[in-house]
């Protein structure tokens, strides 16, 4: 056995003094219901999965040259010091590093306990008042674009959707003539009810999704007709308006591909110029207009990450390009049934399954789903890893109509209300929940996230009803014990 694999068995072996009571607690609460009529308490979710991560590490058969550009990926997707102005950074940004966003609990994850976003604020930058200190990394897209011409302003019809970034390079060593470009206007925007927030999405098994076949993808979208009809569930794929494939990456599943989705990225969340977003980003609240961003704010030649002529090896590869690598070489997160707070027995997180099941969870959150052919497995004596592979994803790839979950922002053929179904993998030691991180430690976590799933829509939208209205309706007629399991089932994922 391996040092880390002894490692992990001690971890195992020896749950953490503070969880105790509740594992007492819950444990005769449990026996009390089972054996008498007493109901056991309220469901509620104890918290992250502790232990090692489960997620994080490259596939195990990879050949030598794809792990050597898995671990070149990854030093460029979470590099020891962060992005300078030099490097390309900005004009605007939301962080200085890709694991600014992806971290939780491993590089490739989701939004860290902390966030460092706020660390990352050039000095004399004022801090959104929707950005916390022990809330998720956030960006910021605006529904609709000002009106210039009333003061003061005033929201048009005309849709916005994009990122504004949350900071410029103004008071960043390096700003050079760029000393005084503004931060959007979010508290206006605020008043106005005109921001919506994102979160980060972990990339863990991006290959995999991106092998799955748009085949396989309808066949499941048609499969459980009936079900999903009795249900309500209607999902529909997100399509390419280039191609007309099927998108399956992002909250919208707006993207086609992990480069598209890196190239994207690196440019809106970080500033920097590539092959396929060659060209800097402004920040203003009003469409056209004229010099944005500022010329004073143009400092490099772009594309600022590009194909390195002059190098060879792994270095003639542009940064984008790598940190496809990486993270197409990602292996999918384990469930693992340990380390969960409330110490949860088998044979509960076995029912917490069989109840998502039941009550029709899984007509959305596909357990998993299978990948077609890679050419990435194209050795003679190489295992595949990403051909003929299970994806356990709990995902359908699909956007649904979610209800007051809406955003109001459109994103290919995704509308205001529809979301692509999240992935669940992972689950288990993530921190924050839905696209814009409302459900947190604090406020119920993942229980928080499914009751969410069936939110009331607003009186004055034209949104239809949540395509889980049927199944939380199901979750709520569960008893306390049933919907605690299916609590401990999501954690040990």
């Amino acid at each position: 056995m391996s040092t880390n694999a002894n490692r992990r068995q001690v971890l195992r072996m020896r749950p953490m003094t503070k969880v105790l009571a509740v594992v007492l607690a819950a444990s005769v609460a449990w026996l009390l219901e089972a054996q008498t009529n007493i109901p056991a308490p309220p469901a509620q979710d104890y918290g992250v999965r502790g232990g090692q991560p489960d997620a994080g590490d490259p596939f195990s058969n990879l050949s030598t040259p794809e792990n050597n550009g898995f671990n070149d990926g990854q030093s460029r997707f979470n590099p020891q010091n962060l992005e300078t102005v030099a490097q390309g950074l900005g004009p605007t940004f939301n962080g200085r590093t890709c694991a600014t966003c992806h971290s939780q609990p491993a590089v490739g994850g989701s939004s860290p306990a902390q966030n460092p976003q706020i660390a990352q604020a050039p000095q004399g930058s004022t801090i959104p008042t929707f950005l916390t200190q022990d809330g998720p990394v956030v960006e910021a897209r605006f529904q609709y674009w000002l009106n210039p011409n009333t003061n003061p302003p005033t929201v048009t019809n005309v849709r916005d959707g994009s990122v504004h970034d949350l900071f410029t390079i103004t008071g960043l060593s390096g700003e050079g003539t760029c000393t005084n470009y503004s931060q959007p206007p979010f508290a206006l925007e605020q008043s106005l009810g005109n921001v919506s927030l994102r979160i980060p999405t972990p990339v863990f098994g991006l290959g995999l999704i991106e092998t799955i076949t748009e085949e396989m993808i309808i066949k499941n979208m048609n499969a459980n007709g009936g079900t999903k009809q009795q249900l309500g569930i209607a999902g529909v794929p997100n399509r390419s308006g280039n191609d007309g494939t099927i998108t399956r990456f992002g909250w919208k599943a707006q993207n086609k591909s992990g480069q598209i989705f890196a190239g994207e990225a690196y440019n809106v969340e970080m500033g920097v110029t590539n092959e396929e977003f060659p060209n800097e980003r402004g920040n203003s609240p009003y469409q056209n207009e004229a010099g944005d961003p500022p010329t004073t704010c143009l400092l490099n030649p772009t594309p600022e990450d590009a194909t390195n002529f002059g190098q060879s090896g792994l270095q003639l590869l542009s940064d984008i390009v790598e940190f496809s690598s990486f993270m197409r070489f990602l292996d999918q997160p384990k469930q693992d049934p340990y380390n969960i707070p409330g110490n949860p027995t088998q044979a509960q997180i076995n029912d917490g399954q069989t109840q998502f099941n039941r009550i029709g969870c899984n007509m959305c959150h596909t357990p998993s789903l299978m990948t077609g052919q890679s050419s990435y497995d194209d050795g003679a004596n190489q295992t595949p890893f990403l051909t003929d592979q299970t994806a356990n994803l709990y995902s359908d790839l699909l956007i649904h109509h979610m209800g007051g979950l809406a955003d109001n922002i459109q994103q290919g053929l995704a509308l205001g209300d529809q979301f692509r179904t999240a992935p669940l993998w992972g689950v288990g030691q993530r921190i924050f929940f839905l696209h814009d991180g409302r459900a947190t430690p604090s406020n119920g976590g993942l229980l928080t996230a499914i009751q969410d799933h069936n939110l009331p829509v607003p009186g004055n939208s034209n949104y239809p009803p949540s395509e889980a209205a049927a199944v939380i309706g199901a979750f709520n007629g569960l008893t306390n014990a049933q919907q605690q399991d299916i609590l401990f089932f999501l954690r040990s994922l």
